[in-house]
């Protein structure tokens, strides 16, 4: 296991979070396990469907997949990234039904659904908004432990569960402060890590 990232919050009970980074190509996912203010990575992997299938056929193996990972690590909560942009429509369309698919699967099941921006996952993970799918996948990698290269899809999907888990952690630190949410900042975070 592998405390939060500054210092770590969470105090609360064990969590599974799946995190999930939608594609019509390359869906990746990625399970975390918080357990106190403690990280532990329990599985990651991508969904392939075969880029000659029909866009139907691999939403639906998309589907399939996710439904497979939520049966067998039975996840509290779903992290998934918001979409804001894409290369062009057809790339927008697509995304945006691979989003919609996982969304279906998410609502099928009895779990709670969390949504970030790339930029909140970034800054969660990596401290900087911006930051390059190879930062994201050396700052997973570190966070939780790992060992050799993490695929981008699956780190991007490990990301969106590990910013869901700080991002709790940052609420209840909030909340025992005795501040309210929606006017606190990830620098008042970060300013109370340092502090402990």
């Amino acid at each position: 296991m592998a405390p939060l990232a500054n210092g770590g919050f969470g105090r609360g009970p064990r969590e599974i979070i799946l995190g999930i980074d939608p594609g019509s190509i390359h869906t990746g996912w990625g399970v975390v396990e918080s357990v106190g203010n403690e990280l532990r990575h329990i599985a990651h992997g991508t969904i392939n469907p075969p880029p000659a299938l029909a866009l139907g056929a691999r939403l639906s193996q998309i589907r399939r997949g996710l439904q497979q990972v939520i049966e067998r690590h039975r996840p509290g909560v779903v992290s998934l990234e918001k979409v804001f942009f894409a290369r062009n429509v057809q790339s927008a369309l697509k995304l945006g039904q691979a989003r919609g698919v996982a969304l279906l699967t998410v609502a099928e099941n009895p779990i709670e659904l969390a949504e970030y921006s790339a930029t909140q996952i970034k800054i969660a993970v990596a401290g900087y908004g911006q930051a390059t799918k190879e930062q994201v996948q050396k700052m997973v990698g570190a966070l939780l432990g790992l060992r050799g290269p993490i695929g981008a899809d699956a780190a991007d999907a490990l990301a969106a569960a590990i910013c869901h888990i700080h991002r709790r952690a940052f609420q209840g630190l909030v909340q025992s402060l005795g501040a309210r949410p929606r006017a606190a900042s990830w620098r008042h975070y970060l300013d109370a890590a340092g502090r402990r």
